[in-house]
């Protein structure tokens, strides 16, 4: 435990930790210090001054040692001569802090009139209007009135693109430098900085192309003026228009906890539309940031391939018809085709999930094993990547979380700052490396031999450590080696008792948002998804497109004798059914997801969803009612409640238990927007982890992951990796994501390339996909990555053939 401190502030007194700045002490007894440049999240710089206070410090003897007392008994204070920066003013014992001095206001007001000498007076057409701390800060401390003559303001660009996803105005900037100190400290991505000097300073970006961070967009969050706007928000409301909704990012399986703004607009004819998507906080999630994908994918919602009508296949052809005819043709096709199978992927919800198992055999579409492993020695309640930093150990194998989990990528990093002993496993670099304390490479294949030392003993950091949190992917793993993977990984956490407690537990990075919750529900990946699909009597498909990710399931689902699909949008998959039927997007309706961390949390309704769809649930229930198969499907409540009855690990839980909230830290909210930024506080619950069930035994085979086998001429071992922007159905619909979304390339080792004749830009092909040639020195020798979701099948790493496309067939 911390040393703790008292002091009092504007006579207050208050007990903190040693080490708290004034600022947050002030903070913590509802006392506000106005500041620009300071930040909680990260470490102060002193820069704008606006949270200058008079600062008393207790006379000491220096000869005794001891506290001087005046006349009347009570301690002697000396107050410096100047005011003094609270933000980076550690607190100190018996200090007095005076806020509202008539010094202290001075300052304050000095200050402000300082900024606004080079401060454009455009507030009635700035974004920021309405939620701008400079606007709020200058009508309660300012002057009133400039003495600085307006011919002399600076002019500068008013439209600079940063990238196409953040837009600069730089004469709105007051260079307090939190967007630089965000992207260096926190994102460690130091694309942006400041060029020039004094009043010419402004800021600019290095990269190529333009701001190239995953979190650009919290800089829009914490810039205190209108300098840094998201594109797709410019100029497209005012905040005192909108109306705040509490959601969950739906991308992938972190959980991040979101706030959309939403309006009604005459654009839209008159219908609610979302204006931009902001962080909400949950510090034991996402804290106060969150990714772009998760900041602009939400535009799919909007697109106007959206399926509105449901389709029954008539005459070869798919047909718009009425719900009653496609429920009805689709219950026809069920009743009696004997076996269904019900494949459903892992963005559907809890609720959805566990309706959806009621209709036949639950199969979950994944090639990422271990779901069940997790479920057993996850991590355990209050679990919180926060508290993890000295004493802990954190291990990721077969992952690049900058590209699959970028807030967990971020969180590691932060706790690798704290002290934790980070460990990075990886057939190539990652971004992660950059912080870990230890970075074991092998040749894909290898993975489990890489946690031997930790199993025999041989490398006591497990053996030792306080916390033990594992991270496990499946690059380079099919099916079969991510299961064996995950069960060697948790074979570690049992044999080092690092199971079963806060802070310990396998933790697995799927590609979805509830893959986890698709396990917890007892659905599971087929051994053999072709095999089962052509031998279906019925397949049931519900948020997946396995015809659009790989040939070989599309023409396995053609021999399926029935298929009906609930689907957003018109996919191969649906292309290939009897019966589509349209459903509602996580924005339009309620639900929950669990996370990877096993954190369950409710999302909510953002706007109303496109006329004739429904949600999921709703559809199997109303398909259930016509083949005797009861399934509730009156309100999404009721189906929960029905769940967590049924379901062990859900077992107590309700709507009400997941709205629960607790007070965090630190304070963010919209009260006060110059301290923590524009995010959202959380009013709507911050999720409950579930229990895990405890381990169940059981042993890892390393033959079951395949090695790199002998390659012929011209071939390579493809491996398939994952890219952020991906061009699954949620993100590929988003437009301001075009530029960034991952294209159709082959990476090879410059020696690999130079060996199969191959140059950078050259064309090969690869199961009738045209790859372009990248060089990549990282990538391992006689290794190939290619994207996923690019048009290569990517259940499994394999050797192919490549075959160059000719300079005439280009």
């Amino acid at each position: 435990m911390a040393k703790e401190v008292t002091l009092t502030i504007d006579g207050k007194s208050v007990t903190v930790p040693a080490g708290t700045l004034v600022v947050d002490a002030a903070k913590r007894i509802g006392i506000d210090i106005p500041v620009f440049c300071y930040h909680p999240k990260m470490e102060p710089v002193g820069m704008c001054r606006m949270c200058l206070v008079e600062i008393g410090r207790p006379v000491i003897d220096r000869a005794t040692g001891q506290v001087v007392l005046d006349e009347s008994g009570k301690t002697k204070m000396q107050f410096g001569p100047k005011l003094e920066t609270s933000c980076t003013t550690p607190v100190s014992e018996g200090m007095a802090v005076v806020t509202n001095s008539a010094k202290a206001v001075d300052g304050r007001r000095e200050i402000i009139e300082f900024i606004l000498t080079s401060h454009p007076l455009d507030c009635p057409i700035c974004d920021k209007g309405g939620e701008c701390p400079l606007q709020n800060l200058t009508m309660a401390h300012g002057p009133g009135e400039s003495r600085f003559l307006i011919d002399e303001k600076m002019k500068l660009a008013k439209h600079v693109p940063l990238g196409e996803l953040i837009i600069l105005d730089r004469e709105r900037c007051i260079q307090c430098a939190r967007c630089v100190r965000f992207q260096s400290d926190i994102a460690g991505d130091p694309v942006i900085a400041f060029n020039h000097r004094g009043r010419a300073l402004e800021i600019v970006t290095h990269s190529e192309p333009g701001f190239d961070s995953y979190f650009s967009g919290n800089t829009t969050d914490i810039c205190p003026v209108g300098a840094l706007t998201t594109a797709d928000f410019r100029f497209g409301a005012r905040p005192w228009e909108q109306k705040p909704a509490a959601s969950l990012c739906s991308h992938c399986p972190v959980g991040c906890n979101m706030t959309y703004n939403v309006r009604r607009e005459a654009a839209s004819g008159g219908k609610l539309v979302i204006k931009r998507a902001m962080p909400r906080q949950n510090e034991q999630v996402n804290e106060i940031w969150m990714c772009d994908k998760g900041r602009f994918a939400y535009h799919y919602a909007e697109s106007s391939e959206r399926l509105s009508k449901p389709l029954v296949r008539k005459g070869g052809e798919l047909v718009e018809v009425e719900w009653d005819e496609a429920l009805n043709a689709a219950a026809e096709g069920l009743r009696g085709a004997g076996q269904v199978l019900a494949l459903a992927g892992g963005r559907l919800p809890n609720e959805d999930l566990f309706a959806l198992g009621k209709l036949g055999k639950p199969v979950l579409y994944t090639h990422h094993g271990g779901g069940d492993l997790v479920a057993q020695v996850g991590l355990g309640p209050d679990s919180n990547l926060g508290d993890l930093g000295k004493g802990s150990v954190i291990l990721v194998i077969a992952s690049d979380l900058h590209e699959e989990a970028p807030i967990w990528w971020l969180r590691l990093k932060a706790a690798a700052k704290r002290g934790a002993h980070l460990i990075v496993a990886g057939a190539r670099p990652t971004r992660l490396e950059e912080y870990a304390a230890q970075v074991i490479r092998y040749r894909y294949g290898e993975e489990i031999a890489v946690l031997h030392p930790f199993l025999d003993g041989s490398d006591a950091d497990f053996a030792n450590a306080e916390n033990v949190v594992i991270f496990y992917g499946n690059e380079g793993l099919d099916l079969a080696g991510s299961s064996a993977l995950a069960q060697a990984c948790a074979e570690l956490l049992v044999q080092t008792n690092h199971t079963g407690r806060a802070n310990n537990g396998l933790v697995g990075v799927w590609a979805n948002a509830n893959a986890q919750g698709a396990w917890e529900l007892g659905f599971r990946p087929s051994a053999d998804l072709a095999a089962e699909l052509a031998e279906a009597g019925a397949v049931y498909i519900a948020a997946a497109d396995p015809a659009g990710d790989d040939p070989a399931l599309a023409a396995a689902l053609d021999k399926a004798r029935f298929v009906v699909v609930q689907e957003l949008f018109l996919t191969e998959t649906a292309a290939r059914a009897a019966v589509v039927l349209p459903v509602q997007a996580n924005l339009e309706r309620e639900g929950t997801y669990v996370s990877g961390e096993r954190r369950v949390q409710r999302f909510y309704p953002v706007i109303y969803p496109p006329e004739g769809t429904r949600p999921d649930f709703e559809i199997i229930a109303q398909v259930g009612a016509l083949i005797d198969v009861p399934v509730e499907g009156r309100a999404v409540s009721l189906l929960f409640t029905k769940l967590a009855a049924e379901l062990k690990p859900f077992n107590g839980l309700t709507y009400q238990a997941l709205a629960q909230r607790v007070e965090q830290w630190p304070q963010v909210g919209r009260a006060d927007l110059y301290y923590g930024g524009t995010s959202y506080d959380n009013k709507l619950g911050l999720g409950v982890q579930l229990p895990a069930a405890g381990w169940q035994g059981g042993a890892a085979e390393q033959s079951r992951i395949a090695a790199v086998p002998q390659l012929g001429e011209q071939e390579v071992w493809l491996v398939p990796v994952t890219r952020l922007y991906d061009n699954g159905q949620t993100v590929k619909h988003s437009k301001l994501l075009d530029q960034r979304r991952a294209v159709p390339t082959l990476s090879l080792h410059p020696d690999t390339a130079a060996k199969l004749g191959l140059e950078v830009g050259a064309r090969v092909t690869v199961d009738d996909a045209a790859l372009a040639v990248v060089l990549d020195a990282t990538v391992p020798a006689s290794v190939g990555l290619v994207p996923r979701s690019t048009g290569v099948p990517s259940s499994a790493p394999r050797a192919v053939k490549l075959h160059r496309v000719a300079e005439t067939a280009r």
